[in-house]
């Protein structure tokens, strides 16, 4: 039993949670995740099963998208509607033509600094286990892309929301992005709900709920349809016996060098992950068959 399941996460489980569901419905131990949805967060889940969760690093580093409620004039410790209130103004004066300007200046590669409720170690320590004991630390600033950062609704009054979707890179903080967004305003804001609604190729309209996983109702993705637009090349049949050995088969790619490249049999199984050389030849980097 070897694939990927779109799951639909509910708010109030962790991810680990899901993945403890999916071990006994299932009855398989190999099982992971491809990236943690923080508890209060709903959407896509992608999780490996079988031989899969070697696939698990590189799905995790799609891009993600996600739809986000954002409320002004409060800030919290956690920088969501789950921590504790630091901070509140009266941001009645913002009107929805002063967000949708703001939201200009966050999009394409922009500077975080991660929360302190991630998971981000710092001296071999997770931010948020540091912040359960009241620490906090200074964190250095990183590089994020925002592709899309859309306005697509906006309730004016003292907590003026907002509804922004946002297309983003591995890594990404959207609590973050909201708070950034506030100070911007010189008003304040949290994330007060969050979704996400695609990790790479998997998507929220075609994810599976868990009772449709307890049900037998969700479709398990095969290893090769859950690579999304990674390059991909098909192993001359002759060459694939000792490909499951190890020995990379001798042939040429277009792929840019450095590019990962999905190797595949006739029938379009997964056989390995490879990376493309500058001389367009290439490097095994895992082996799936």
């Amino acid at each position: 039993m070897d694939g990927i399941l779109n799951l639909l996460k509910p708010p109030g489980m962790t991810s680990h949670d899901v993945v403890s569901v999916v071990r006994r419905v299932l009855s398989i131990k190999k099982v992971g995740h491809t990236g943690t949805l923080d508890p209060g967060v709903a959407g896509v889940l992608p999780i490996c099963v079988g031989r899969a969760t070697r696939l698990a690093e590189f799905i995790a580093g799609e891009d993600k998208a996600y739809r986000a409620e954002i409320t002004f004039g409060v800030t919290t410790d956690t920088q969501d509607s789950f921590g504790q209130v630091t901070g509140e103004a009266d941001a009645s004066v913002l009107s929805k033509g002063d967000v949708a300007y703001i939201l200009t200046r966050f999009q394409g590669q922009i500077m975080q600094i991660p929360p302190m409720v991630s998971a981000v170690k710092v001296d071999g320590k997770r931010l948020y286990e540091l912040a359960r004991e009241g620490v906090e630390v200074e964190r250095a600033a990183r590089p994020v892309t925002i592709h899309k950062l859309q306005l697509l609704d906006f309730r004016p009054g003292p907590r003026p929301v907002a509804f922004v979707d946002v297309v983003c890179s591995k890594g990404t903080y959207i609590r973050t992005l909201a708070y950034d967004i506030g100070q911007a305003l010189g008003v304040g804001a949290h994330m007060s709900y969050l979704v996400r609604t695609r990790s790479g190729p998997f998507t929220l309209e075609a994810a599976s709920t868990l009772e449709e996983l307890a049900a037998g109702r969700a479709p398990m993705l095969s290893p090769a349809a859950a690579l999304g637009a990674m390059d991909r090349a098909t192993v001359p049949s002759a060459a694939v016996e000792r490909l499951k050995h190890g020995v990379a088969p001798r042939m040429k790619v277009s792929a840019p060098a450095g590019a990962t490249i999905a190797l595949l049999d006739q029938a379009g199984e997964l056989l390995a992950l490879a990376e493309a050389l500058p001389d367009a030849s290439i490097k095994l980097l895992k082996v799936f068959a």
